[in-house]
């Protein structure tokens, strides 16, 4: 008999092999292979399956190899022996895989320029399962930073008990969560936020787990932690869930990201190989780690404000890579007020602040005339800084397009027209009768909705509504509304609001 193919012997030569000879295993059996399903199957790099299978030449036959040559590759070959810690509750919980499934698969489409690759349905109910497994869920609070992967619909599905907010800042995805949390009667919040800004009001120091899949750069994954920490309520025994891959080829890559998170001082308490499996990103073995970190005392000391505009994507305009127009000087024109990042030395005396700080509170200043200045990749603020305004002409430089669902809601506040590269915005007259109430609201952008809301309805009411009244009203017409303001509503929950606020002066 024959040996195999010398270049084939070589590849599933030491220690880092195992994944390799796992591939060969499968080869080996009925069932015929593709370089993909191997991926999947195996965790293996898609670069170390191609070569392998290149290696095997005409020992290959039809995605397994022939029947006459397995006896000399059973030598080589060698099954996964890794224990999953959850693999034996995943049985018991075959509906909640089949609801994840369907739920994945109608799920919005990922985007490239998020760094979007989902995961597979059954690793979101393995998420839920270890969470379950390893800490006492029975009236905790789960805060997932991103979820595109919807562990939050599965940790729900499975354990009834934890209350979850989702923050992220694709619209899409804010709303198949919560409309499928609203349609199941699942205990789920979602609120917009662009991460590289701060999280929302709401979710901070609210948690007691967080579970994060970020993207994977050293920044990415240093911020989506640094938020995640920011969310816990429990600094004695909170702890967060990372998700996170590197090529078997490239531990250096793994290193860069270790050592962004070594500044916040957490404890490793488990790595998890191959934890979470993925439909895509087969360069990594279509696999990522679940890292599991604690803090310590010397985090919190060290958890200082992360740098607004961090590029932490691999793609798009945000991209580590991706290259910047500056804002030209003469962008700016006449201005009271600047937001964003502005050249050095330009408009010296003008007052300026950051994005992050226009969101987070209103500005104390009385403005006429505010600049904003909002890059590409930062296409979700674009509705959300205009509301954060209280000055009378508004003027955004940005490649970004007004979402044509929000523009009802935002012809409540201003009179818009839109150029290339720019929107201006003039405030109108606040309305009479029943739109005053949404006016109200707006006006009051960082607030809590549900405490604006309730004053509007008193004072168009004249007093006739008392606030247990009021309550209960906007309660029957947005049970989801919870702490929300106007900037971390989700899009279509602020497309919607002019119609619930309608609906609430009917009652």
């Amino acid at each position: 008999m024959s040996e195999v193919p010398e270049e084939a012997a070589r590849l599933v030569e030491g220690v880092g092999a195992r994944r390799l000879r796992h591939a060969l295993a499968l080869l080996t059996g009925d069932r015929t292979w593709d370089a993909d399903a191997l991926v999947r199957a195996t965790a293996a790099p898609r670069r170390a399956i191609d070569a392998l299978l290149t290696a095997l030449g005409d020992d290959l036959d039809d995605g397994r190899i022939r029947r006459d040559r397995v006896d000399a590759y059973r030598p080589l070959a060698a099954p996964p022996v890794i224990a999953d810690p959850v693999a034996h509750l995943l049985p018991g919980h075959a509906e909640a895989v089949a609801t994840m499934a369907e739920l994945v698969a109608a799920a919005p489409r990922a985007r490239i320029a998020l760094d979007h690759v989902a995961a597979t349905a059954e690793t979101a109910v393995r998420r839920a399962l270890l969470l379950g497994a390893r800490f006492w869920l029975g009236s905790a609070r789960l805060l997932c930073v991103g979820d595109h992967d919807l562990t939050s619909l599965a940790v729900a599905l499975t354990h009834p008990g934890v209350e979850i907010t989702v923050v992220d800042i694709d619209d899409r995805i804010l709303e198949f969560i919560g409309e499928e949390a609203a349609r199941r009667g699942l205990p789920i919040h979602c609120r917009f936020a662009d991460l590289r800004l701060g999280l929302p009001p709401g979710a901070r120091e609210w948690a007691d787990l967080v579970f994060t899949d970020p993207p994977y750069t050293p920044d990415g994954v240093a911020l989506f932690t640094r938020r995640g920490l920011e969310g816990l309520r429990d600094r004695d025994s909170g702890r967060i869930l990372v998700a996170y891959g590197a090529s078997e080829g490239t531990p250096a890559l793994a290193l860069k990201v270790q050592e962004a998170l070594g500044p916040l001082h957490l404890a490793y308490e488990a790595i998890w190989p191959d934890f979470n499996r993925y439909d895509g990103a087969p360069a990594i073995g279509s696999a990522s780690d679940l890292y599991v970190l604690r803090p310590t005392s010397r985090t919190w000391k060290a958890l200082g404000p992360a740098a607004a505009g961090t590029r932490i994507y691999t793609q798009g305009p945000q991209a580590v890579e991706a290259r910047e127009r500056p804002f030209e000087a003469t962008d700016a024109g006449t201005a009271d007020l600047l937001v964003g990042d502005w050249p050095k030395g330009f408009a010296p005396g003008t007052p300026r602040v950051h994005l992050a700080t226009w969101l987070a509170k209103p500005y104390a200043g009385r403005t006429g005339d505010v600049v904003i200045a909002l890059p590409a990749g930062y296409d979700a603020l674009l509705p959300r800084v205009l509301l954060a305004s209280r000055a009378e002409r508004v003027r955004v430089l940005t490649p970004a397009v007004l979402p044509r669902a929000l523009k009802g809601v935002l012809s409540a506040v201003y009179h818009l027209k839109t150029a290339s590269g720019e929107i201006a915005a003039s405030r109108v007259e606040a309305p009479g009768g029943t739109g005053a109430v949404l006016r109200h609201i707006l006006d009051r952008p960082h607030n809590r909705i549900a405490g604006s809301w309730r004053e509007g309805l008193i004072r168009h009411t004249a007093g006739d509504l008392t606030k247990n009244q009021a309550r209960a009203r906007i309660q029957e017409a947005a049970p989801w509304l919870g702490d929300a303001t106007v900037l971390d509503l989700p899009a279509h929950r602020l497309a919607g609001l002019p119609d619930l606020v309608r609906r609430t002066l009917g009652a």
